[in-house]
């Protein structure tokens, strides 16, 4: 058997285990769903008038830990729907009823019965018997509305990791230990980048001009990339008729997530844009195309918008404004090859960059399901275009129905950070569908009218959850070239102003030119009357990757002592800016 699969079924089991030992505690309690997840379990459940916190779990484990100490069997057993019924009104299990209710009529149902203490409607699978869960820790209580719908009950939901031994288990708590200290969300404060206001509204990040200058580093950066292969800067304004995305597809799929704007002057509808590429394929269809201008590359940094539910909105990993570095190819079919190839290329290099290179490729294909538009026999073709060009390029791919977009397959690249969590960033997405909807077409070698395909591509995606988690990976400390602040001048004394002149002088000469060309050295003085451990404190709260320490001494010397996260250096005056410009 799988490690995988037995480790679900631990982590189902203990799921059971958590819902007996709250039964226990909390006689009247009802119980949703408890489901095993990706490193671990959770209960959906009802307490009623009882309110539950994290200072709970301990005695709720500790009753997990009899039940398991007793080794009790799991036994499956099917009934029918009827008495399915019978067991769940007989035992006031309302939300089990609802559950019933919406099987079919003949439906053979099943149970699992935790030796004597627990019952529970379930398809499994299930271990043996508790003896076998492995180590587990309830981590937290959260909330969850009853089938996601935030209109019904609102539950409370516990977590519980667990895995095979208690050293993995150690393990993984030692991360998110990690993880809880590289909070983007705290070091965005900390670091002074991005704050929210209740006026504002939730998941409407602003940005400070820190976080502004680093998010325009990143896009400028990706631009660049882009650019230097031939993509063109467009512009699209922020609403739009709702027509175009009624044309598009996108309204029908993804109609309860517009933000709509009414003219007050024609009654007019308008939506704020959620994606670009509708407005682009407008572009391209702005006038005649030859096959010789194929391919037409066109990119924008823009800020979409998309009506996230409250509650599932956090920091910058899920916003109701994101910024996207998005971009969209239209070419022939005999081109597709060479422009993923371009742009896989960009994508390697720019991952690398950041310090996260390894990549892992996800194939995202259609499933059976009735949500995507498009010929069939087309997306066959699509698929098979996009499998071949991750051998072509040599990546570590795998494959996973059900992850397409509406129209057409992708290639999500997973980035690894700096404590091994794995991230879906940037994307590749092949298109038959719009041209088609939107009747774009040029002219071939034969005088014919042809489609052409669209390639849809974005390197750091949405650049605020990029952000979320390029400043996880960092923990804040950014790399010299894309770091807010660059370099922080501190003096010893007021004795020293004449040299730190001349500091600033050759600081202010300097243009730095990789991975980012014309990029100005920023750079502060902190001359306050504050005593030097303040101003080093200061500095290096705000992560500052160079400090320059200015006293007599180096006066004297012509020298300037720098402080790095993880080194001292003294250097001559004349040596400074080469010194910069390599780190």
């Amino acid at each position: 058997m799988k490690k995988e699969e037995n480790l679900e079924k631990m982590r189902h089991t203990l799921s059971h285990v958590l819902a007996a030992a709250v039964q226990e505690l909390y006689p009247t309690a009802t119980f949703g769903i408890g489901p095993a997840i990706d490193n671990g379990f959770y209960y959906d459940i009802d307490f009623g008038d009882a309110k539950i916190s994290d200072a709970d779990l301990p005695k709720i484990e500790k009753k997990m830990r009899g039940i398991i100490a007793r080794k009790l069997p799991m036994e499956k057993r099917v009934v029918s729907k009827m008495d399915a019924l019978n067991w769940a009104r007989d035992h006031s299990q309302k939300y089990k009823v609802e559950l019933i209710e919406d099987l079919p009529e003949s439906a053979e149902i099943s149970f699992y019965d935790l030796g004597d203490v627990f019952t529970d409607l379930c398809k499994g699978p299930h271990v043996k018997n508790t003896g076998e869960v492995g180590a587990f820790k309830l981590i937290r209580v959260a909330g969850a509305y009853w089938r996601g719908d935030e209109k019904r009950e609102m539950l409370t939901r516990i977590y519980g990791v667990a895995f095979d031994t208690q050293e993995e288990l150690d393990e993984y708590l030692k991360r998110q230990e990690e993880a809880k200290a590289r909070d983007h969300r705290k070091l965005g404060r900390e670091l002074d980048l991005f704050c929210f206001s209740d006026l504002v509204g939730a998941g409407l990040p602003l940005f400070t001009p820190r976080g502004t200058e680093l998010r325009e580093l990143m896009a400028n950066y990706s631009l660049s990339l882009r650019g230097r292969e031939g993509f063109k800067k467009v512009w699209t304004p922020h609403i739009t008729k709702t027509d175009l995305y009624k044309t598009s597809g996108h309204y029908a799929k993804f109609g309860d997530e517009l933000f709509m704007v009414h003219s007050q002057v024609n009654g007019e509808d308008f939506a704020m844009k959620p994606m670009n590429c509708p407005h682009h394929a407008q572009i391209f269809a702005s006038r005649p195309r030859t096959y010789k201008e194929m391919p037409v590359r066109y990119m924008e940094a823009t800020t979409d918008y998309r009506d996230e539910k409250t509650g599932e909105l956090g920091g910058l990993s899920r916003v109701r404004s994101l910024t996207q570095d998005d971009s969209h190819v239209f070419c022939r079919k005999d081109q597709i090859k060479d422009e993923v190839k371009r742009l896989v290329a960009i994508v390697k290099e720019l991952y690398t960059t950041m310090g996260m290179q390894k990549l892992r490729a996800r194939l995202s294909y259609r499933s059976d399901e009735d949500k995507y538009l498009g010929d069939k026999k087309l997306w066959g073709m699509a698929q098979k275009q996009i499998k071949q060009a991750a051998i072509d390029n040599g990546l570590d791919y795998f494959e996973q129905e059900g992850e397409a977009a509406f129209y057409g397959p992708k290639i999500d690249f997973m980035a690894e950070d700096a404590i091994g969590r794995e991230h879906q960033l940037a994307t590749i997405q092949l298109d038959f569908v719009q041209p088609e909807r939107f009747g774009l077409e040029f002219t071939n070698e034969k005088g014919e009218k042809e489609r052409p395909v669209m390639i849809h591509h974005a390197t750091l995606g949405s650049i605020e959850r990029f952000l979320s988690v390029f400043i996880e990976h960092t923990g804040g400390w950014f790399p010299f070239w894309c770091a807010p602040e660059q370099v922080r001048i501190v003096t010893v004394n007021d004795k020293v102003s004449d040299y730190v002149k001349k500091i600033t002088d050759t600081l202010s000469g300097i243009v730095l030119d990789k991975p980012l060309k014309y990029n100005e050295l920023r750079f502060t003085v902190d001359d306050s009357a504050d005593s030097l451990g303040k101003k080093i404190k200061r500095a290096t709260d705000l992560k500052i990757p160079v400090l320059i320490i200015v006293g007599p001494k180096d006066v004297e010397e012509g020298i300037v002592s720098l402080r790095l996260r993880d080194k001292e250096e003294k250097i001559k005056l004349s040596a400074l800016a080469d010194y910069l410009r390599g780190l």
